[in-house]
């Protein structure tokens, strides 16, 4: 071959591969051209999934227990569903609901369905309902009352309220699978202890057998009572738990990573007539750590 045509060649073949190495995409790996372009097959940029949680759910469901129904927030013993942390309308607490949802939707777009004196057992029924509503967000409040019993022997085993909750999760999937949860943790019982004690109105109250486990006796700082109140607050802590471990498992469930369990309630988050259940302040102060983790990215 003549040397001048066999420079044309080895010309034409580096050419062909600076192209296909260089600037121009869509080169096979022997050069044909013949692999994917640049935005198209597989060479296209993933296009980011979108994220499982959706920080402004349309429409909210509320289960759970005495705090839920803000149970002697405005009168002695009386629910005030108004001031609830879930989904009051009372604009001085400012509710979840109304921080999602505004004032306009509230009364149709949300659902109040805890009842005061309910443990986590009673939690699948209420989730039942909550589904049949087809709510884009639920809040859980429900622990409390399987801790304040009136013994600690009387507290509801881990194993039966692990069981409840994901029985509870379960029902709420079968009647609303894309329902986003949130799940708050249980109070400090003990804290709740500490700083209502100081209150003379209030050890008279606790005297009547308001969470007597916890409660009983505030004024008894004997081994015996610390360890009553001691084996209570493991308890809880245990529940907390099972609400974070199971709420895990589900992509469209979110805790409060111990938000509420942290709080540090003071007097003026607490009833004036039972100083254990949370105060209008204190359900505002609940609807902010829930508004919290709801929204963040």
């Amino acid at each position: 071959m003549p040397m001048r045509k066999r420079f044309r060649m080895a010309v034409a073949g580096t050419a062909a591969v600076l192209l296909c190495t260089g600037a121009v995409a869509g080169c096979s790996a022997d050069g044909s051209g013949t692999g994917s372009r640049s935005g198209s097959g597989a060479g296209r940029p993933a296009v980011p999934a979108k994220p499982v949680w959706d920080t402004s759910p349309g429409s909210v469901a509320a289960v759970g227990d005495s705090v839920t129904r803000a149970f002697d927030a405005c009168t002695v013993l009386a629910d005030c569903p108004e001031v609830s942390w879930a989904t009051g309308t009372d604009t001085d607490v400012n509710s979840l609901a109304l921080r999602l949802l505004g004032p306009g939707k509230v009364a149709t777009h949300s659902w109040n369905l805890a009842r005061t004196g309910a443990r986590m057992a009673e939690l699948p029924e209420q989730m039942t309902a909550a589904a049949a509503e087809r709510p884009e967000l639920v809040t859980v409040m429900m622990g409390a009352n399987d801790a304040c019993r009136d013994r600690p022997d009387e507290m509801t085993p881990v194993d039966d309220f692990r069981t409840s909750f994901t029985t509870s999760l379960a029902a709420l999937r079968k009647g609303a699978p894309k329902a986003q949860v949130y799940v708050s943790s249980l109070p400090d019982l003990k804290r709740l202890w500490s700083t209502g004690r100081v209150s003379p109105m209030g050890r008279q109250v606790w005297q009547l057998g308001i969470c007597g486990a916890m409660l009983k006796d505030p004024q008894d700082l004997s081994a015996a009572a610390e360890q009553r109140r001691a084996a209570v607050r493991e308890r809880v802590v245990a529940y907390n738990r099972v609400l974070k471990e199971v709420c895990a498992k589900d992509d469209r469930c979110r805790y409060d990573d111990g938000a509420v369990f942290g709080f540090a309630f003071e007097q003026p988050q607490l009833s004036p007539w039972d100083f254990f259940h949370p105060s209008r302040d204190g359900q505002a102060r609940l609807a902010g750590l829930a508004y919290q983790r709801i929204t963040k990215p």
